[in-house]
């Protein structure tokens, strides 16, 4: 195992109808920015339910943050929250609200170029200083109401922002918020949490038995009951397991003293920002050509997951990769997430563009072994073809 800190401050508030508990936890002289996306908190009765725990606070709302936030709309409400003298932020929504209410909370107080927080990649950005944040996750997909990154976009790329003082005090997880949720939405999620487990479990080997087990069990409870909650959208204990499955997906803990991918992820975003597909959509595109490009760097743990995830014992090494590869995208599949950049009408000559981008933005030695080059990247897009 390889040495590492884990320090996690997020208090996590669990179940359904305890908004009212907003009261306890937002300090009483607070001036709160409630952030939110779309209009779906206010059709569904979420946004009512804040306002009411929130009591006789001063409070500012903050609409509009859009799937993939862009830098241009959140800097919108960082110019509120200096104008007004908000002091406490409070996202409500799923993982593109959280990660833009974290960007707001490090650019308010922020003295330089407010560009300059989307320099840093994965290191943490130059600051000493954030407004606290807190989040009401309506989404089980991204991790974000229980880490301290984001993602925000800008001309065209998607930018990571990372910060220790970017961690939300507290979040509400209720999955009865996400019972109203379109099937593509949850299911979405389901990919994306499966995908943020595996770049951090199939890389290679250091001896981690704890973080294995942990993340072959999250995958495994995402396998069993990600159909369920499709298929009953008011199951409140498939929602739950969801939910929790989501948010320990990217909380640190599985990804304490090992080895980390995000290949899947950078080539997605550029995807993203090119084509417009959906995050999860991306991953669901790379993620098995990745694995079959990069199995001879990859096969012990690939090999570690046809076991113990997929149950996969029988055949020679090449056959049990395969069928863990096809157990996987099958499983996708089935949740109505496609496999293939050809279901989203990209060509192979647009590869070009895909690989420029990569390329602009420096994502030009990726993997957890830094040697996953533009030509290899080519490899793997052509093979999702």
């Amino acid at each position: 195992m390889q040495q590492f800190d884990y320090h996690n401050p997020t208090h996590i508030v669990f179940g359904q109808d305890r908004l009212a508990e907003l009261d306890k936890l937002v300090p009483a002289d607070a001036h709160v920015m409630v952030l939110y996306g779309g209009g779906s908190v206010q059709r569904n009765g979420t946004l009512e339910k804040v306002r009411q725990g929130l009591g006789q606070r001063r409070v500012t709302e903050f609409a509009g943050i859009e799937p993939n936030p862009r830098f241009d709309t959140l800097m919108k409400a960082v110019e509120m929250v200096r104008r007004d003298g908000v002091d406490f932020l409070l996202a409500v929504g799923g993982g593109s609200v959280m990660d833009g209410t974290k960007f707001v909370a490090a650019a308010a107080p922020y003295a330089g170029e407010e560009t300059d927080l989307l320099k840093s990649g994965f290191t943490p950005i130059p600051i000493s200083e954030a407004l606290p944040l807190a989040t009401v996750a309506t989404l089980p997909a991204t991790g974000s109401e229980m880490n301290m990154g984001a993602v925000v976009s800008h001309e065209g790329g998607k930018f990571p922002v990372m910060s220790p003082l970017l961690f939300p005090r507290f979040s509400f997880l209720d999955p009865t918020l996400t019972f109203t949720l379109p099937a593509h939405q949850v299911a979405n999620g389901i990919v994306d949490a499966f995908v943020h487990v595996v770049e951090q479990y199939v890389t290679f080997p250091v001896g981690a038995q704890v973080q294995d087990r942990t993340a072959e069990g999250i995958l495994r409870a995402l396998i069993e009951v990600g159909p369920q909650t499709l298929a009953n959208p008011t199951d409140y204990d498939a929602r739950a397991n969801l939910m929790w499955s989501a948010t320990c997906a990217l909380n640190g803990f599985i990804g304490a003293g090992v080895p980390h991918d995000w290949s899947t992820h950078m080539i997605g975003h550029e995807l993203t920002a090119l084509f417009g597909i959906d995050h999860a959509q991306t991953l669901a595109i790379v993620l098995p050509s990745l694995w079959r490009v990069r199995k001879g760097q990859k096969g012990a743990k690939l090999l570690q997951y046809a076991e113990r995830v997929w149950e996969i014992r029988e055949g020679s090494d090449e056959q049990r990769i395969e069928q863990a590869i096809e157990r996987t995208q099958a499983f996708f599949e089935s949740l109505g997430v496609k496999t293939r950049l050809s279901d989203y009408g990209v060509s192979a000559e647009q590869i070009d563009d895909v690989i420029r981008a990569l390329t602009d933005h420096g994502m030009v030695a990726l993997s957890e072994t830094g040697d996953l080059t533009p030509v290899v990247s080519r490899e793997i897009l052509h093979a999702a073809l």
